[in-house]
């Protein structure tokens, strides 16, 4: 039996429980089917078969998930943060513990390559270890003096909560908004996309078989105009966490308008990376590559635009073309795959739709520009050059493995072309010229970038975007300042006048 065969097996094995007793809503520590009993079909990338049965909740499901988190944010939050970290320690611990499982399910369900996904569970378990450790002070302010007051601040939760996650890396992405959460003392209800909604059940039964209480964090899977449109208008969640489509984040801050909650949205992104003929080339291609064709191309801060200049041009785009038309296309448990299927049909055909917008642009297919195979969400590793930044393929995120590269002269050219687009969620610079780099990062409109390097996250750093990218940063203290709020109290340190008014 082939590696492949064996790792198809392993995950079926694996995945039987969820099949058999489907997806369904975890609420107050209970896994329970939707309350109208509607299901939907969660189907593999690979070849459009039906994976499981999915809970499809509506607004009477999100109530009492609610109404579970409101009741138990009492207990939670006045539970001492040295306490709420050794709970998520040990909820760190039972997801490494179950980290091949977590990963063999989430290739299949969303046709991530196993070679990234296998550090997805390790990456969560990080995740709830950094919070973890900053839960005992979460809570701490500082203190002000004046002659006459003495002003201390401090910060307290503010409530039920509710994340929304997307599809492309969702177990992972989910313990990035969810560990800084409950280290805060929150309780959360989380609505993953209805695209790739295993992992997130899987998540749910890791943390309470850890100590986690019932309640504090609830499940409940459905589509985003009915579950997710109730979860943001709900009156008893405070606030709402949400990484997508820039689009739906528009939508969802008009939803939450009414009850003034806070949100935090990562959103969008055509990130540029930029490489001047000064840069070490081949470092630049290969970072260039890696950020564009792995994890499918479904990440929000792909490079999905290469921004060249005119000297290396050719060069470069040979070397990219190369590289693309040497990766490996194929079944996402395949240790050797680089490239899996996309996760849905609907998100395959978007794809799809700009190789065609590119020739009827004029844009150059230098390599793939197509579909694989016969079956499944397969598309081959995509190069166009020739193009011109305000082509559909330069301006609109495209989210698969499709790059797009443009030539430009002069610095000047390079900043305008890189900050001429409705996002600013990360850059890329590449250049051994530390003036230049000073420069152009003091100039770019992005909430991060990296000079010389593909994107290396640190936790206690900030994560976010500028324009239409995303609101709020994630990371360190950062993720605190959105699920708490900053209170101050006075103290009065000698007495003072009192104005006296009527008398």
């Amino acid at each position: 039996m082939s590696i492949l065969d064996q790792n198809i097996e392993k995950a079926r094995n694996y995945m039987q429980p969820l099949v058999e007793a489907g997806v369904l809503n975890h609420i107050d520590g209970q896994t329970v089917p939707a309350h109208s009993g509607a299901l939907m079909d969660t189907i593999s990338p690979v070849d459009g078969t039906k994976l499981a049965d999915v809970a499809k909740s509506d607004a009477a499901d999100i109530d009492a998930a609610v109404a579970a988190a409101k009741a138990a944010f009492r207990g939670w939050s006045q539970t001492p943060g040295a306490e709420r970290r050794n709970i998520l320690i040990k909820v760190a611990e039972a997801i490494e513990a179950r980290a091949e499982e977590i990963a063999f399910t989430e290739c299949m369900d969303t046709g991530q390559a196993l070679r990234f996904m296998s550090k997805a569970a390790i990456r969560g378990a990080a995740n709830f270890r950094f919070f973890a450790d900053q839960a005992p002070g979460a809570e701490d302010g500082e203190v002000s003096r004046t002659p006459t007051q003495m002003n201390t601040t401090s910060r307290r939760p503010v409530g039920p909560v509710g994340v929304i996650t997307p599809w492309n890396t969702p177990f992972m992405l989910s313990t990035w908004k969810i560990a800084p959460a409950l280290a805060a003392g929150c309780t959360v209800v989380h609505k993953p996309a209805e695209f790739s909604p295993m992992t997130a059940k899987l998540l749910v039964e890791i943390a309470e078989s850890a100590g986690l209480p019932p309640g504090v964090l609830n499940v409940v899977n459905g589509l985003g105009e009915t579950a997710g449109k109730r979860l943001t208008e709900h009156p008893d969640i405070k606030a709402i966490a949400f990484v997508g489509e820039s689009r739906t984040g528009s939508m969802i801050m008009k939803q939450g308008a009414e009850t003034l909650k806070r949100v935090h949205f990562e959103l969008g992104g055509k990130n540029p990376v930029i490489i001047f003929d000064d840069a070490d080339i081949d470092r630049a291609v290969d970072a260039a590559v890696f950020m564009i064709y792995s994890l499918n191309g479904e990440r929000c801060t792909s490079s999905s635009r290469l921004l060249v200049q005119s000297s290396i041009y050719d060069e470069v785009c040979a070397r990219v073309a190369d590289a693309a038309k040497r990766i490996k296309v194929g079944h996402p448990l395949d240790p050797d795959t680089v490239v899996g299927p996309l996760i849905h049909p609907v998100h395959e055909e978007k794809v799809l739709s700009y190789f065609v917008k590119a020739k009827d642009q004029g844009a150059t297919i230098a390599a793939g520009g197509e579909k694989v195979g016969d079956q499944g969400n397969f598309v081959a590793p995509t190069l166009f050059t020739n193009a011109t930044n305000d082509m559909s393929i330069a301006q609109e995120e495209i989210f698969g493995p499709v790059l797009t590269a443009i030539s430009f002269d002069t610095e000047d050219d390079a900043l305008a072309m890189a900050n001429d687009t409705q996002y600013g969620l990360a850059a890329y610079l590449w250049t051994n010229d530390l003036n230049r780099a000073i420069r152009m990062t003091d100039q770019l409109q992005a909430g991060m970038m990296w000079v010389n390097s593909e994107n290396i996250r640190h936790l206690p750093s900030p994560f976010g975007g500028v324009k239409a990218s995303g609101i709020g940063r994630d990371g360190g203290d950062w993720s605190f300042d959105f699920y708490m709020e900053t209170v101050n109290v006075s103290f009065p340190r000698a007495e003072h006048r009192i104005p006296k008014l009527g008398g």
